[in-house]
């Protein structure tokens, strides 16, 4: 019996251009970091660092489940317009808390106006990623891949000339919101529009369904983002804003990783729904395979940064980094296991096994915490290193334990599993 071909037509397509603009869009922070450091002075630059860190960390408000949850979505209560209306109002409430956030942190003047403009970029993030997902779950991701990269290359180009001639941050970030407000409207919503989607009436009572049935993937997720820059905010109570650049800049490298594990991850999405549903050994070795692909990537990683790390950085950023080598070799340890988490949790998510990584989170966050007080007000910018290498490990022991414990429910009651994942 000829056993049919599950493979995307598209997939190479898929891959290569999810590739170039996952690649352009990660990327993209680290030049408008070199950007600031050259143009604007050190000083600026650890404000700017750490504006962009904080603003990707409200952008987990406004995505909320995320684009993963809703191209693995196979629950037909809902519908893609459902969540439209639910990123708009998490976008809503996204801004309302950084809002509030710089108000309790007492923040004025540049930061307050840095860190704001680049909420409302991540708010207008969170809107393509919606369009994304659509886009996606027709088998054109390689549309989404040449968006991403676009917006990357105008707003960096945009933001350069803007900063070059005014040496204003804030009008430079307010350049991005320009640049990508314009590619959602005459690219994305375009693409959109020619996949049949068409925006349906609002019901509350869908997207109040979807806010219950997403909660924990938002929440972990969001904790996600405070274990792995909770070093970063103990350094933002103690420390001044060059040592923020100094440990934004050794921590750049980390986010190759992570960028890593999107570009395996995104063309297979479809793959973990199609495979979840019809060959649970299918399924495990694809998880497999993807951890090991990554591991091999980190080893590179890990030599390149022992050869050339601190001298590249330090050309890069025109910034004196000498005596921070085991710091970065630390962070990009944590960076490998940061990424294999990744893969694991795609699978459980798409397992619809959320509350158990919200748990996990719970765990490490206060883990987090911890090991950022202990370490960074003794050791600095080497101690926020090894905080965030230790929580990621500790992470990833955790996300072993219970991927394992879930793989094999499932291999003993597949069918019961799948069901399950159905009505959740």
């Amino acid at each position: 019996m000829t056993r049919k071909n599950n493979t995307s037509p598209n997939l190479r397509k898929n891959f290569t251009w999810n590739l170039v603009g996952s690649t352009a869009w990660a990327f993209v922070s680290l030049f408008y970091m070199m950007i600031v450091t050259r143009i604007n002075g050190i000083d600026d630059a650890g404000i700017f660092s750490f504006a962009f860190s904080t603003a990707s960390f409200f952008l987990v408000i406004g995505t909320y489940s995320g684009r993963t949850f809703q191209v693995t979505d196979k629950n037909k209560k809902t519908t893609d317009s459902d969540y439209f209306y639910l990123k708009i109002v998490t976008c809503t409430v996204m801004l309302l808390v950084g809002v509030l956030f710089c108000f309790i942190r007492g923040y004025t003047g540049i930061k307050i106006m840095t860190i704001m403009s680049l909420v409302v970029f991540r708010a207008l993030e969170v809107l393509a990623e919606c369009a994304y997902a659509v886009i996606q779950k027709n088998d054109r991701l390689y549309q989404v891949g040449r968006s991403m990269f676009a917006k990357a290359l105008i707003s960096l180009i945009g933001f350069l000339m803007v900063d070059y001639f005014t040496q204003n941050m804030v009008l430079s970030c307010l350049m991005i919101i320009l640049a990508n407000l314009v590619l959602i409207i005459f690219y994305d919503f375009s693409k959109l529009q020619k996949t049949g989607f068409h925006l349906q009436k609002f019901h509350r009572q869908k997207v109040w369904y979807l806010l219950k049935i997403g909660f924990f993937t938002f929440g972990f997720t969001f904790l996600n983002f405070y274990t792995i820059n909770a070093a970063r905010y103990t350094l933002d109570s103690i420390a001044n804003n060059s040592t923020q650049t100094i440990y934004g800049i050794i921590l750049m490298p980390a986010t190759v990783l992570s960028l890593a594990g999107q570009y395996l991850i995104q063309p297979f999405l479809t793959s973990f729904k199609k495979f979840f549903s019809t060959d649970v050994y299918k399924f495990q070795t694809l998880v497999i395979k993807l951890c090991i692909t990554l591991f091999g990537i980190g080893l590179i990683c890990i030599l390149a940064a022992w050869l050339l790390g601190i001298p590249v950085l330090g050309l890069l950023y025109a910034i004196e980094l000498d005596g921070n080598l085991p710091g970065l070799i630390l962070i990009i340890v944590g960076g490998i296991f940061n990424a294999l988490v990744l893969v694991i949790s795609t699978a459980l998510v798409t397992m619809r096994r959320t509350s158990d990584q919200f748990w996990i989170y719970c765990v490490v966050s206060v883990g987090a915490l911890i090991l950022s007080r202990v370490f960074v007000m003794s050791s600095g910018v080497f101690g926020a290193c090894l905080s965030y290498m230790l929580s990621m490990v500790l992470l990833f022991m955790m996300y072993v334990a219970v991927f394992c414990y879930r793989l094999h429910d499932f291999k003993q009651n597949p069918e019961q599993e799948v069901l399950r994942a159905t009505k959740e």
